[in-house]
């Protein structure tokens, strides 16, 4: 499960940024095609954050659709999964968004 090293090195970027200073509110936005589960996330968050500036901090996560936009037919559309395969057939597809992995917002006290 990759989401424990990727939680923990996000709150160490904000806790070298922020220093001591308490956080009580973290807003992540990932992306539907990143490769992180957001749930995994919210799981690991809590033991993660635990003895840091972020302990008790409340996590609230953006979900970003994968959008794409097709070379052949010239149309845009939203990508459920990892798969892209625009309706007309062709995976010949430009990748709009969906594939961040972002600190947002921090809120600290």
């Amino acid at each position: 499960m990759h989401e424990l090293a990727i939680t923990e090195s996000v709150i160490e970027s904000v806790t070298e940024r922020l220093g001591d200073t308490r956080v009580v509110a973290l807003t992540l936005e990932i992306g539907r095609l990143s490769g992180v589960v957001s749930d995994a996330v919210r799981f690991c968050f809590e033991l993660c954050a635990e003895g840091t500036t972020l302990e008790g901090a409340r996590l609230d996560i953006v979900d970003v659709p994968g959008l794409a936009h097709c070379r052949d037919c010239q149309r845009d559309l939203e990508l459920a999964d990892l798969i892209p395969l625009c309706a007309c057939g062709s995976t010949a597809l430009d990748i709009v968004s969906g594939q961040q992995l972002l600190i947002k917002q921090v809120e600290v006290v």
